[in-house]
């Protein structure tokens, strides 16, 4: 898998203290469209939503340059206090394997720290699954990328930070529609959400919720990357 290509001409770095002015921060992200939002901060690269592409997407920004990686995008929700369109920006990502610390200055630049984020091989769907997971690893969000892009900036010394924002509560199961419809380079098949539709109708309102927690989830990325514009601008 290819991830996608290079998004954005930004560049936050230069308001980031220990970061290298004129250099511009590399921003992984699952979406195409997340990749869009996160464009007024520096490169952005979409991975497509799974650990492989994020590692490919990281790894190739550091061959532009990047100065420090940050992962970016949506998280589903295990912390049932937190509602869609909160954003997590974690002092540290708890993997299966380790736990990866946030560089403290980037993630202070960037708003945190605020909440614990885990990063997962697979998506978790139920509610069961979601209230495990808290309880055992004590993270207030899930993502699939994060964690390969924290190894990236590791094997490469460079700082690393995370954006996120809850999209899918802790409260509610993922539709079958949601999990069918994200390719490997990071769009949305219009198509295959629409035969999942046909093949559980009952599954509509769910996916009807979803779609709006999506808006809330972009919505309040975007009003995020807004305010770190006027940061850079001060």
């Amino acid at each position: 898998m290819t991830p996608n290509k290079l998004t954005g001409s930004g560049n936050l770095s230069s308001a980031c203290p220990g970061q290298s002015a004129g250099l511009p921060f590399g921003i992984i992200t699952g979406l195409t469209a997340e990749a869009r939002l996160a464009a007024p901060l520096g490169y952005a690269r979409a991975g497509g939503g799974t650990p492989h592409g994020a590692t490919l997407a990281a790894e190739y920004l550091v061959t532009k340059g990047a100065t420090a990686l940050i992962s970016f995008g949506v998280a589903g929700g295990l912390n049932p206090a937190l509602p869609p369109g909160t954003i997590v920006i974690p002092s540290r990502i708890v993997t299966p394997d380790r736990t990866h610390a946030t560089d403290p200055a980037l993630t202070a630049c960037l708003g945190g720290p605020r909440h614990i984020l885990y990063a997962g091989p697979d998506i978790v769907v139920t509610l069961a699954e979601k209230a495990h997971l808290h309880a055992e690893t004590d993270a207030d969000a899930i993502d699939l990328e994060s964690g390969a892009v924290a190894a990236v900036a590791g094997r490469h010394n460079l700082p690393f930070a995370a954006i996120r924002a809850i999209l899918d509560p802790a409260s509610e199961s993922l539709p079958p529609a949601a999990l069918a419809a994200l390719d490997a380079a990071g769009t949305i098949g219009i198509s295959r959400v629409l035969a999942s539709i046909l093949r559980d109708p009952g599954q509509l309102p769910n996916l009807v919720r979803l779609t709006r927690y999506t808006a809330m989830a972009r919505a309040a990325l975007r009003r995020h990357v807004v305010s770190l514009g006027q940061i850079r601008s001060e």
